[in-house]
């Protein structure tokens, strides 16, 4: 018995990383995923069930594990039983250095900066 597999750019549709299959397509034949660490460019490559999918997604690499095939593009939870994520997790929140986690500053705080801006000129 043969094993079942899928188109890629199908695949990476149904499992909703992309919008449109068209746009999965484009992510594949622009060479920007690989399939176990080889770059691919052709969109009919087929995947099966535990090969590592790597692409870029937003400003993230993703690193995913398909564990079974779809067979159609259902909601995202059905989506999400797909794949397993293997991107490590990152701080999502840019962190601004000059921040101090006080919030806004006070009447009292704006008046004394613009006293000190002042006296400067």
């Amino acid at each position: 018995m043969t094993e079942a597999r899928l188109r890629i750019d199908k695949w990476l549709w149904q499992a909703r990383f992309f919008k449109t299959r068209s746009l999965s397509a484009k992510q594949v034949s622009g060479g920007h995923v690989r399939v176990n660490g080889n770059r691919i460019l052709k969109p009919a490559q087929p995947v099966a069930p535990g090969d590592v999918l790597t692409f870029p997604q937003a400003r993230v690499v993703r690193v995913v594990r398909i564990e079974k095939l779809g067979d159609r593009r259902g909601p995202a939870s059905e989506a999400q039983t797909l794949y397993t994520d293997l991107t490590e997790k990152q701080d999502t929140q840019p962190r601004n250095p000059g921040f101090e986690g006080k919030g806004r500053p006070t009447k009292k705080d704006r008046r004394l900066l613009d006293l000190s801006r002042n006296q400067d000129s």
